[in-house]
């Protein structure tokens, strides 16, 4: 399939494992039949995320991921008719980025009960979705969202659980 994956990691505190997230790129790519993609990551430090948080979406704290769409195109698809099981990108060629805290991976891990590895791996399937046009504002869409990480998660070997009070993608 014709994927570009760029990462880079603009912090130096945490080690970064980029075969696991290349992994996970594509293990999403895949499960929601892209045609094509172009996806830059960059990983940053909590205090990178602050800015960029408070520069484009006026958030004044720290978050684990932020995307950017910077290109959606699904008008290839031959998928016209789609059922709640196809994927909503179904046939679309995407471009975006991903920023995600390898900082705020570490913090969170072990409330997750797993590796920083892990946590930074879902950043970075959470944000891929959202560039999918998958949303999690309301329960419904965040039940759908949080599917699709599931199964990703999955693919990767990793088993994510979920508070069911928490609002996002925090891990129970």
């Amino acid at each position: 399939m014709p994927w570009e994956i760029d990462i880079v990691s603009r912090q130096s505190a945490h080690p970064v494992n980029t075969d696991l997230l290349q992994t996970a790129v594509a293990a999403v790519l895949q499960q929601e039949q892209l045609c094509s993609a172009i996806i830059s990551i960059s990983i940053v430090d909590n205090s990178e995320i602050h800015r960029i948080n408070l520069q484009y979406l006026q958030h004044d704290y720290p978050t684990d991921v932020i995307s950017f769409q910077l290109g959606f195109d699904d008008s290839d698809s031959a998928l016209t008719d789609c059922d709640s099981d196809t994927p909503l990108a179904a046939g679309a060629a995407i471009e975006g980025e991903i920023i995600a805290s390898a900082e705020m991976a570490a913090q969170m891990a072990p409330s997750g009960h797993w590796s920083a590895d892990a946590e930074l791996a879902l950043y970075v399937v959470h944000g891929l979705l959202h560039l999918c046009r998958y949303d999690d504002l309301t329960p419904t869409d965040r039940s759908l969202m949080k599917s699709r990480e599931i199964l990703a998660m999955n693919s990767l070997g990793f088993h994510p659980t979920y508070a069911e009070d928490q609002p996002d993608n925090c891990m129970a």
